[in-house]
């Protein structure tokens, strides 16, 4: 049981890194970003798969995209690089796409029922993609660069030898 759940872990972290990579290959990222791009896209899908057994494809897709987006403002910051490096890779293993293929699908083989199923089904997780984004994107960068905490740490620690 234990080693089944370790396999699945590891496949499903290996799938997306791998992914990740070479999505960010066909997006002409530096070299040097590759792990980092790739890690980012497989901790937001671990992050998805963990959420998505107690809860719906929206919400896990909304925690995922979550990881993505601080995992790439924290490697933004340390990298000294633009955040769309990590992020556009890093929300690769989250986009609906099978959704949206099948919603063409039963367009094409009139099926409308269950292409306004699907179609509605991959809208609510891209919305809840942007939503992920939103959230951390809205935090101020200050917040996320080390200079920000010391100089807190340290007029916190004068205010109370005041």
């Amino acid at each position: 049981m234990i080693g089944e759940i370790a396999r699945n872990f590891v496949i499903n972290f290996i799938c997306p890194f791998l992914g990740t990579v070479a999505f960010s290959v066909l997006f002409n990222v530096p070299k040097r970003f590759y792990v980092s791009c790739g890690f980012v896209g497989a901790m937001g899908w671990v992050t998805y798969c963990l959420v998505s057994a107690r809860s719906s494809a929206a919400v896990a897709s909304f925690a995922g995209s979550l990881v993505v987006v601080l995992l790439s403002r924290i490697l933004t910051v340390k990298m000294k690089c633009p955040i769309t490096i990590f992020m556009i890779s890093g929300i690769f293993p989250l986009v609906p796409g099978a959704g949206v293929y099948y919603t063409a699908y039963y367009l094409v083989t009139n099926q409308l029922g269950e292409a306004a199923q699907r179609g509605l089904g991959a809208l609510k997780v891209a919305f809840a993609i942007v939503l992920g984004i939103v959230f951390i994107v809205s935090i101020p960068r200050e917040f996320f660069q080390p200079r920000y905490w010391k100089k807190r740490w340290f007029m916190r620690r004068n205010a109370k030898g005041a």
